[in-house]
């Protein structure tokens, strides 16, 4: 197809524009158009670029306009996505941090998955335009490793911080110990943990760092109390004297909502010397045990001095009774005993008198 067999010539066109008054305003541009026209050299390039917009419109053009599509719906399906983990936290988790975690991770999982989709359909139309992707794609890759090489704590970081939201490991607010830190959660990022202890220090601890996590804030939790009492105090009634103190405990108002099960009264675990040890399991909502527990143990040191039952002591030595001999020894065929101690004395403390 020659465009200038189809083109008039250039006096009848000048006739026609005089005729209607506008020659002398665009007599510029048709004078061009029907020179390149009549030119050979210009002629052809119009003739070759004709030729090429035909062949984009018919074999490249619906290939860009397929990929402009699939671009599109899967930039769609990426928001639905992320809209639909935003509304599942909101539904099922009952912590605001968790759903500002579940926030944080959909939004880096809609910019990611659009840079991936933009990068991609930017390849693909600057293949259909006819550019050479082969220096761009090979200097990518090297940089892509020295960047890599590079960072790749940073890398490791992120993606540990993705598994931790991911898993659900910890929260913000609960108590853990990571990294040989034990403390609390105060924020979260995909790089990095922040995490204060009891004395008031905070630590930034990189998410690549965290290897084990042990979360205090989990589920429930255990405390075991060891209450020890001297060798001459009977253990059955040792053990009725703790199961009256844990029922008391139940039937407190203040601590009605802290029980996560019955308390375990295991009964008499070791004998250290003079010191009977008798273990007690409270089983609490996580981080609620502590209350319980100083509570316990306030009543049984006020039981125990009730009870007239003196505190077990791992460092009491028995002896014998010097009486006995002259010499501090068991006469000869006798069976050596211990020494017995005296009982309390009437108004006196259970470390003394008062």
């Amino acid at each position: 197809m020659r465009f200038r067999y189809f083109l008039p010539r250039e006096d009848k066109v000048r006739s026609s524009l005089e005729s209607m008054g506008i020659w002398t305003l665009l007599s510029p541009l048709p004078m061009a158009a029907i020179w390149l026209s009549q030119n050979r050299f210009f002629g052809r390039i119009l003739d070759e670029w004709g030729d090429d917009t035909q062949e984009f419109i018919r074999l490249k053009l619906p290939h860009l306009l397929l990929v402009a599509i699939i671009a599109f719906v899967l930039n769609k399906l990426l928001s639905l996505a992320s809209a639909h983990m935003i509304r599942v936290a909101e539904l099922h988790a009952g912590r605001p941090a968790r759903i500002s975690q579940v926030k944080t991770l959909a939004g880096v999982i809609r910019a990611t998955g659009l840079a991936v989709i933009a990068l991609i359909a930017s390849l693909q139309f600057l293949a259909a335009l006819g550019a050479n992707l082969a220096p761009l794609l090979a200097s990518a890759g090297v940089a892509g490793i020295a960047v890599g090489l590079a960072a790749q704590n940073i890398v490791k970081d992120v993606f540990n911080g993705v598994l931790i939201l991911l898993e659900n490991q910890f929260n913000v607010g609960d108590q853990v110990r990571l990294a040989g830190i034990a403390g609390t959660v105060e924020a979260m990022t995909l790089r990095q943990t922040t995490v204060r202890d009891a004395d008031g220090t905070l630590y930034v601890v990189p998410n690549s760092q965290i290897g084990t996590v042990a979360n205090v804030s989990a589920g429930y939790s255990l405390a075991t109390v060891n209450v020890s009492v001297d060798f001459s105090a009977h253990p059955d009634e040792v053990r009725a004297l703790l199961a009256a103190i844990v029922a008391d405990l139940r039937a407190c108002e203040e601590f009605r909502g802290l029980w996560a099960d019955e308390p375990q009264i295991l009964g008499l675990d070791a004998i250290k010397g003079s010191e009977l040890i008798f273990p007690v399991v409270f089983k609490t909502p996580a981080t609620k045990q502590y209350a319980l527990v100083r509570e316990f143990r306030r009543r049984v040191r006020l039981a125990l001095e009730q009870k007239r039952l003196l505190p077990g002591d791992p460092y009491r030595i028995f002896g014998y009774d010097e009486h006995q001999s002259g010499h501090g020894r068991p006469p000869a065929g006798e069976e050596p005993g211990p020494v017995r101690i005296p009982p309390a004395k009437e108004n006196s403390g259970l470390f003394g008198s008062e």
